[in-house]
């Protein structure tokens, strides 16, 4: 027997992560309904937010405009696996052998300096190259500044290899939070540009594709919407209509009946305040649950809520009992998703939903389910 027929067969005690596809599809068009002018850029970079890129790209390929990857790498990837759509690169090239990936590849390019700009204007080749130019309104990470955005804009138009009119594009800092002046300063100066230079642009993240229409564009690039969680600091992913996809989950390996003052876990940071049982969950920061969840962090024993108490471990972490009657040892937990949103976890953990999903690791099995559960 393989490890992977032994796995199906439920023989392993090993953490899994439930990807729902039918959650995605969902997702985007929620996104769909929220910026119906637009087209639509599934950013799948960073392996889809750890929930898989050919499995993303796979669910969603019919649906989308484009897909939005990193780095070239992760762009070639797609386009070698069979993937015909537009494929759009957000870092862009950094040699020249990555450039002739692009064009090799017929990945679309996002150009933010100078440097980018002066190799396409050494190329020698007859194909042809599709632009987008990445205007730094305020982020100060990429991009050319607005000052600065004309001359480059004409500089990469009288590039041979690139075609005619370069799309705009720029990033909010601070989309997340609906109601910051800087979401308003960052749109006036990109608009400004937009309407000097003309042709198309997309600025919206997930966040500004719920929040702020006037920033929607010819193209919008939801991300982490499409995985579920919300994009808005505090925000409350059922809310807005999204649907999580992955869902995390293990079990109970053991029940410990503690008594009054007994410490558990690493550094006895967690006494026990009366007699009560502590279960042990067979998970823990080796397979990506954040280690820095404080005591209190929920958990779903059973589909009911129970606090994390004690530090997390490499391989296990330990849950407060008390509320949960009849617990048994095999009891299914849950970690995030159905039932209990990674945001909230992540807000326990001083950190945000982005990252509990890009940091589940190898060891998590991932099975796809129908939005019913079932694989």
């Amino acid at each position: 027997m393989t490890v992977t027929e032994a796995a199906d067969r439920g023989c392993f005690l090993t953490p899994e992560a439930l990807l729902d596809l039918d959650a995605v599809r969902h997702n985007l068009r929620r996104a769909r309904e929220a910026a119906p002018h637009s087209r639509a850029i599934a950013v799948i970079k960073s392996n889809a937010y750890g929930h898989g890129m050919l499995r993303i790209a796979a669910a969603l390929s019919a649906d989308v405009d484009a897909f939005g990857l990193a780095r070239m790498e992760e762009a070639v990837a797609l386009r070698e696996a069979g993937f015909e759509g537009r494929l759009i690169a957000l870092e862009g090239y950094f040699d020249s052998c990555e450039l002739d990936a692009a064009i090799d590849c017929r990945i679309d390019v996002v150009i933010s300096r100078s440097g980018q700009i002066h190799l396409l204007e050494r190329y020698s080749g007859a194909r042809r190259l599709d632009c987008w130019l990445k205007i730094d309104t305020g982020m100060n990470r990429l991009g050319f500044r607005i000052e600065e955005a004309e001359a480059a804009y004409r500089r990469l138009c009288q590039c041979r290899v690139a075609t005619r009119n370069p799309r705009l594009m720029s990033h909010f800092a601070c989309a997340d939070e609906a109601d910051n002046s800087f979401n308003d300063l960052q749109l006036t100066g990109f608009q400004t540009l937009v309407e000097r230079l003309g042709g198309e642009a997309s600025m919206a993240n997930s966040a500004a594709t719920l929040s702020r229409a006037d920033s929607h564009y010819q193209w919008i690039r939801p991300g982490i919407m499409l995985y579920g969680a919300s994009p808005m600091a505090r925000g409350c992913a059922a809310k807005e209509g999204l649907r999580p996809v992955m869902t995390l989950r293990s079990r109970l390996i053991a029940i410990n009946h503690c008594r009054a003052g007994d410490s558990v876990g690493y550094g006895a940071s967690w006494r026990v305040p009366e007699s009560m049982p502590v279960g042990v969950v067979a998970i823990g920061y080796g397979d990506g649950y954040p280690r820095h969840a404080a005591s209190g962090t929920p958990l779903l024993v059973n589909g009911i809520r129970a606090p994390l108490v004690g530090r997390v471990s490499m391989d296990m972490v330990t849950v407060d009992l008390r509320g949960v009657p009849g617990a048994r040892v095999g009891d299914p937990v849950t970690l995030w998703g159905e039932g209990l949103p990674a945001e909230e976890v992540a807000l326990h953990a001083e950190t945000i939903a982005y990252e509990l999903f890009c940091g589940v690791s190898q060891r998590v099995r991932m099975r796809e389910v129908s939005s019913g559960g079932a694989p």
